[in-house]
């Protein structure tokens, strides 16, 4: 069985699009010419990969098996590219992240501005998703790497940590719980909180805590950053939970108290996940070696 690397890019430019049409254009070719090469793929594999309607076009399960290993292969000669770059090993090449929202809203920033400063041929694709799809995006080749907080069930996946934070509750002065040492997530739910958007992983998090509480979680308003929930905190306009680092460096300029959560699942273990360090480039080991020095990354 042979196949043609620019159909396999070609299926997933189309698997990625709402229709064949865009899929197409993705990959320069006439809506008939992607057609005729997608029918002769699934001639070739002997079976159906999209449902095509005037919606627009979906996976078959044997497309969603198809479109697994052709974003690996394609992923893997990318990587072949970018190995033999005129540029070396670490210095071009394009890298991307699946995280969570700590680690897209606080951290990775200042990281990536360095790290893209030092290397000017490196481009990067930053997305934050739920832990579920940081595990399942690094699994079928989607992602190169995944930051995550948190215990991790990743099977056949490298589990890289690199620290650990932890998340407390945020409240102004002169709160009741103010002159408290620590709290339980349940002691909070009388109160109205300030969260994240919706989609967010710590959101998603809290929410799935709360409900195994029987509880409700009141949000008052949601933000787009950890920053905005302080200033919310400190105006009394409710409380929020977030992690403590953020907290530590918001405190120095808002007048706000910190609790510590009274539960076990606060600590928050930091892990980078990869399918196989020695397989990636040299520009994504670079990556990974900046936010773990002691990695085995170079």
């Amino acid at each position: 069985m042979h196949f043609d690397l620019p159909d396999l890019r070609l299926f997933i430019h189309i698997a990625e699009s709402p229709s064949l049409t865009q899929g197409a254009r993705r990959a320069s070719l006439s809506p008939a010419a992607a057609s005729a090469r997608i029918k002769a793929l699934e001639g070739q594999l002997d079976t159906r990969l999209l449902y095509r309607d005037s919606r627009g076009v979906e996976l078959t399960p044997a497309g969603q098996r198809l479109l697994q290993h052709a974003r690996l292969i394609m992923r893997q000669v990318d990587y072949l590219k970018s190995e033999f770059t005129e540029y070396g090993s670490d210095s071009a090449g394009h890298i991307r992240i699946f995280a969570n929202t700590t680690a897209v809203t606080e951290f990775l920033p200042e990281v990536l501005a360095g790290f893209l400063a030092e290397r000017p041929g490196v481009t990067v694709d930053l997305q934050e998703r739920l832990s579920r799809d940081i595990v399942r995006g690094v699994l079928d080749g989607g992602a190169d790497l995944g930051i995550i907080a948190g215990p991790v069930e990743a099977a056949g996946l490298q589990v890289l940590h690199f620290s650990t934070d932890r998340l407390v509750l945020v409240v102004p002065a002169g709160h009741p719980l103010a002159g408290r040492e620590r709290v339980s997530l349940r002691d909070t739910l009388q109160y109205q909180h300030i969260g994240l958007h919706d989609g967010s992983t710590l959101l998603t998090f809290l929410r799935e805590h709360v409900e195994t509480l029987g509880g409700t979680l009141s949000l008052r308003i949601q933000m787009s950053g950890f920053e905005a929930i302080c200033r919310m905190v400190e105006a009394n306009v409710g409380i929020g939970i977030i992690p403590e680092s953020a907290a530590s460096r918001h405190r120095r300029t808002m007048k706000l108290h910190t609790i510590e959560l009274d539960e076990p699942w606060a600590v928050r273990e930091r892990s980078m996940l990869v399918r196989d360090l020695e397989a990636l480039p040299g520009s994504v080991r670079a990556l990974i070696a900046t936010l773990l020095p002691e990695s085995t990354a170079n």
